[in-house]
């Protein structure tokens, strides 16, 4: 008699729609809806928010969700032992990543996961888009920077550092930026926001920047870096290399901001499974290395 309606409730507040769950789990939104009212009358509890455009988890929903998720997690755990899928990660895997990075760091690893687990499929989708992993079914997203308040899981794979630099033909003919107030005074390449992020007696700063050019280019943004075009702020692993050949030079240094970490993000339900939890360990693994 506990269970039920158990499984009805987390996929509503997984799905945030009764329609959504219903198709999740291959049975009548009329009877999710039963599921769900019994139990909440079983409770004597409300356990969601309803309305004709939205469902969302009342706070008593919220701690509910926490203990159930918990416990189902943990029937999938003894199943999968049962099936011996531990030791032998199979089945589809649904990730995105940003584009670049995507392209640069972790496709490659991801073919190198899919050469030792030859049963594992994956579907990668990169984008600069935020997406929503539940509700389009993803298994996972790779994220950079500070990640916002979230009911997913995370896990730190690695960090990276923004650089602001220039070429040393544009330092000798514009001078170098000590100061942040001097950056007006400089060409700034843009990319899609209007600031920088910067750090200033130990507080975070973000200071606007103007400029010719903007792109939503990376790569294109360096190019105009390289060719004196004007000063640049960017991730190391697009100027990295250019900084070890002295091509460019980096400036501001004491302004800098503390590394930024780089995440796996999954739902609750991904936590444990086999393939999920093997190709995080396998990213943070390799990124750290």
């Amino acid at each position: 008699m506990k269970w039920e309606g158990v499984s009805e409730f987390v996929y509503v507040a997984e799905n945030e729609s009764f329609t959504l769950a219903s198709k999740k789990m291959a049975i009548s939104t009329a009877q999710v809806s039963r599921q769900v009212s019994a139990l909440e009358k079983r409770l004597n509890v409300k356990l969601f928010y309803r309305t004709t455009r939205k469902v969302s988890l009342t706070e008593e929903g919220r701690i509910f969700y926490q203990h159930c998720r918990s416990v189902l997690d943990g029937l999938d755990a003894a199943e999968r032992a049962i099936t011996n899928l531990q030791s032998k990660p199979q089945g589809k895997i649904k990730l995105t990543a940003p584009v670049t990075y995507g392209e640069q760091q972790i496709l490659p690893l991801v073919n190198d996961f899919m050469k030792k687990y030859s049963d594992v499929e994956v579907t990668a989708y990169l984008s600069n888009q935020r997406v929503d992993l539940v509700e389009e079914g993803y298994d996972l997203a790779i994220r950079l920077g500070k990640l916002g308040d979230s009911s997913m899981m995370a896990k730190k794979l690695g960090k990276r550092t923004n650089f602001v630099c220039a070429s040393p033909a544009y330092l000798k003919i514009h001078g170098i930026a000590h100061s942040l107030s001097e950056l007006n005074k400089h060409s700034c390449l843009l990319g899609t926001l209007d600031y920088w992020h910067f750090r200033e007696s130990g507080r975070d700063k973000n200071v606007r920047v103007t400029g010719k050019l903007r792109y939503n280019s990376g790569f294109g943004l360096v190019d105009a870096a390289l060719k004196g075009l004007g000063i640049v702020q960017l991730p190391d692993y697009y100027v990295q290399q250019h900084l070890q050949s002295g091509e460019l030079v980096s400036i501001l240094d004491n302004y800098r901001e503390p590394e930024e970490g780089i995440w796996a993000v999954y739902p609750h339900n991904r936590h444990l499974s086999p393939k999920i939890r093997l190709l995080v360990d396998f990213l943070a693994e390799k990124l750290a290395d």
